[in-house]
């Protein structure tokens, strides 16, 4: 195991509309970074007219949390498909929140 590298998972642009596009970059690693339990390295983010409105990410030392406008908050990892499930969900709540502006 002290061989073992990081793998990259995912690493994707997806344009949502003319105005906003998300990115989820997703790496296993061989432990987990500082802050984290698991052993995953993770950066979701949606993008509308050039401001990060919702983001999910573990930087180290400071774990897992998201940011959903100008709140922050702990996120509680499970698995990759679980992060973008609730990625997705929080990017559709932006949408409907956020439809008049």
């Amino acid at each position: 195991m002290s061989n073992m590298r990081a793998v990259q998972i995912i690493s994707t642009r997806i344009t949502c509309s003319e105005s906003a596009f998300a990115e989820l970059v997703l790496w296993r690693l061989p432990k987990p970074v500082e802050g984290s339990t698991h052993r995953f390295k993770y950066r979701l983010v949606y993008v509308v007219r050039g401001t990060c409105v919702v983001r999910y990410d573990n930087e180290t030392g400071k774990g897992d949390h998201r940011h959903f406008g100008g709140n922050e908050g702990r996120y509680d990892f499970t698995i990759p498909d679980q992060l973008i499930a609730d990625f997705q969900r929080d990017i559709e709540r932006w949408n409907d929140e956020n439809r008049d502006t």
